[in-house]
């Protein structure tokens, strides 16, 4: 009979223990990323682009979207990261590929240098995609 009453208080204690560690867990879950698209980038802030912001070349504006958005934890100028360099970008491609290459921007793509996809950017407009391969294009070696 004391066997049965500790077996039984101990279930329960289990039970009840168990049963907070869920609800604890459940408030830890982190939350999974979602799917919405990102603002478009504001082109960086700099001295010498704020007071030519009229006379900017588009490879200047290009430069500055380029940091202002996420594009520099894939890509690097002279390295490859998880993406390609820019600088083997610029090798590969020529002017005539601008609109293909910002179009591959906006939509992202898989495949053409290696299994890594490359995330789209929806929310670019193709105005400053354009701008951003241009930058990248100035780089040719």
């Amino acid at each position: 009979m004391k066997n049965l009453f500790f077996t039984a208080i101990l279930l329960s204690l289990t039970i009840t223990s168990c049963s907070e560690k869920k609800e604890q867990v459940a408030e830890q879950q982190p939350t999974t990323e979602s799917n919405t698209m990102m603002e478009e980038p504001k082109p960086a802030a700099s001295a010498d682009t704020a007071s030519t912001t009229a006379a900017a070349k588009p490879e200047d504006e290009g430069k500055a979207l380029v940091e202002g958005a996420d594009c520099l934890s894939c890509h690097k100028v002279d390295s490859k990261l998880v993406g390609p360099s820019y600088q083997d970008v610029a090798a590969k491609y020529t002017e005539a590929d601008i609109d293909h290459l910002a179009q591959k921007v906006i939509d992202g793509g898989k495949g053409v240098w290696g299994d890594i996809p490359m995330t789209p950017h929806a929310g670019l407009s193709k105005e400053n995609a354009q701008k951003m391969v241009k930058y990248i294009l100035s780089l040719k070696k």
